[in-house]
This record gives structure tokens, sequence and C-alpha cells, in this order.
């Protein structure tokens, strides 16, 4: 068994104000925790991985396929692998929550690409 507590990790700065902190992992999926600042916004991208995510803090508005979808405390969603999305926090708050990926993914880099 694998054990990783958040306290203990290095988050990284994927983008400005996106911070993500790789967690405990598997063969087939891993978490990853993730803190996003008011007016920060991770770019349109996609991936081949299956992303599930748990909002506890703050509203996240992902944009996918021209719609605007609003998750907040205590909401969860599931993006397919390809599936090109984007994200903004356009509230006062810090956005904290947490993305499972299948098959497991490494922290990306968006301002590199």
């Amino acid at each position: 068994m694998e054990h990783v507590s958040l306290a203990e990790t290095d988050a990284s700065e994927a983008a400005d104000g996106v911070h993500l902190a790789l967690m405990a992992g598997s063969e087939s999926m891993n978490v990853q925790h993730f803190e996003i600042e008011s007016g920060a916004t991770v770019e349109e991208h996609s991936h081949p991985h299956e992303q599930t995510g748990f909002i506890y803090e703050g509203e996240l508005t992902f944009l996918t396929d021209d719609e605007e979808i609003v998750c907040g405390p205590g909401d969860s969603y599931a993006l397919p692998g390809d599936q090109p999305h984007a994200a903004e926090n356009r509230g006062d708050e810090t956005v904290r929550g947490i993305d499972i990926f299948s098959p497991p993914r490494e922290n990306p880099n968006w301002q590199s690409d």
C-alpha cells in the first residue's frame, strides 16, 4: 500500500496560479491535489487519461465543447480521455480539489507548451 500525505508533498506550479501535487498512485490510476487561485486559468488541453475529480472549496468553471459547467464545493465531474477542456477560476477564493487520472499521469506544465 502506498500512503502519501498532502502535507508532505511539494506542489508544482503548472501555470500561473495553478498548483498541483501528485499523491498516491498505482499501475492504473493516481491522485492529484490541485489549488487554482482566483483569476487563474488552465488553458485548453487534452490528454489520453480519463479524469474524475471532486471540488471541496471554491468554484471552477470548466469549458468543454462550447459548454460551460460550474462545479462548486461537493461537486464531482468526469472527463473522458482525449476530450479538449479548459478551466477558469472566476471567483474570489482559491479552488481546492482532487483529480484521479487513469492511467496515471505526471504533473503537467502548460507554461512550456
